[in-house]
């Protein structure tokens, strides 16, 4: 397969270590470790160079995969173990979610476009580092570990109430580090050394996310509040009703794109108290008509990606 070579030849020259991988029809999940901060470089090297041949071989052009990588830092110290895990089994849930395998449709570790085959049949390409996955799992680094995990696994996907729990859920989709308060310290510390700036004691409600999240938020409201006919600044929005459906689908969309929380929603889009911003996000995610919207905007999003 033309992606794994060329993902093999980005570790050998990076010094990549993977723990865990899947491969869908537009995108990708990798569990990676970059002993050298060489993150950006490899991953226009990987992206830019399957994308080429792919396009070249197939007579096209454009972006193979659905919009731009994504890399959020996951703690994977011994210590805090949860959300390495919980990164593992998201990755090697996918096919299950996306209906490919898992329960009646055979086993999820048939499919083989993903680690998980490699955890089943105890042997996978070197790049391919097992051990650190089974071992945040208190899981002895043998076959015997292996197949604890695989059928943990595969319970789950056969187990619509076994997949991922939405707190998870929720922290992979919005955050910008994965772990307890001391792991984001350490990030922003790291962010201070970076920039030539003294590293300094930070509050606990200090985060650079917030920062990120709130420029993040701000862009999506100019780029998509037009689309659903909303002013976007707060007097215009402010002259509409608290409860406006578009504004549900606006917050709907800050919720799940960026870090923004509700807080922060219910002041910038005049929506009244952030419970009532909450219980309206929720009836979007409900209703067939009004998340057959949000798709159209995230397909919408895409392509201006």
């Amino acid at each position: 397969m033309v992606f794994l070579k060329r993902l093999e030849e980005a570790c050998g020259s990076c010094g990549w270590r993977v723990h865990a991988w899947v491969l869908m029809g537009n995108h990708f999940h990798l569990l990676l470790e970059t002993p050298q901060p060489n993150l950006v470089a490899g991953m226009k090297w990987l992206l830019g160079v399957f994308s080429q041949g792919w396009n070249r071989a197939r007579g096209r052009q454009g972006h193979v995969f659905q919009g731009r990588y994504k890399a959020v830092p996951v703690n994977s110290s011994d210590s805090d173990t949860y959300y390495f895990r919980i990164v593992a089994d998201y990755i090697h849930l996918n096919a299950a979610r996306a209906g490919l395998s898992g329960g009646k449709l055979g086993k999820l570790s048939g499919y083989r476009w993903s680690s998980l085959s490699c955890y089943s049949k105890g042997k996978g390409p070197e790049w391919l580092e097992m051990d650190r996955v089974l071992r945040s799992f208190q899981l002895a680094e043998t076959g015997r570990g292996r197949r604890a995990y695989v059928d943990w696994l595969e319970a789950r996907a056969s187990n619509p109430d076994g997949g991922i729990d939405q707190r998870a859920l929720d922290a992979l989709r919005r955050g910008w580090y994965l772990g307890e308060d001391t792991f984001r310290d350490r990030l922003l510390d790291l962010v201070d050394k970076a920039k030539g700036v003294k590293a300094r004691k930070r509050r606990a409600s200090e985060c650079v996310g917030r920062d990120y999240g709130k420029l993040d938020a701000e862009r999506l409201i100019a780029t998509c509040g037009p689309h659903l006919g909303l002013p976007t600044d707060s007097k215009g929005l402010a002259e509409l009703r608290k409860g406006d459906e578009r504004k549900a689908l606006l917050a709907t969309l800050l919720r799940s794109r960026t870090t923004v929380g509700f807080d922060w929603i219910a002041k910038r889009l005049t929506m009244g108290h952030p419970g009532s911003v909450s219980r309206q996000v929720g009836n979007v995610k409900r209703e067939k008509k009004k998340k057959k919207r949000i798709v159209e905007l995230e397909k919408m999003l895409q392509c201006e990606d």
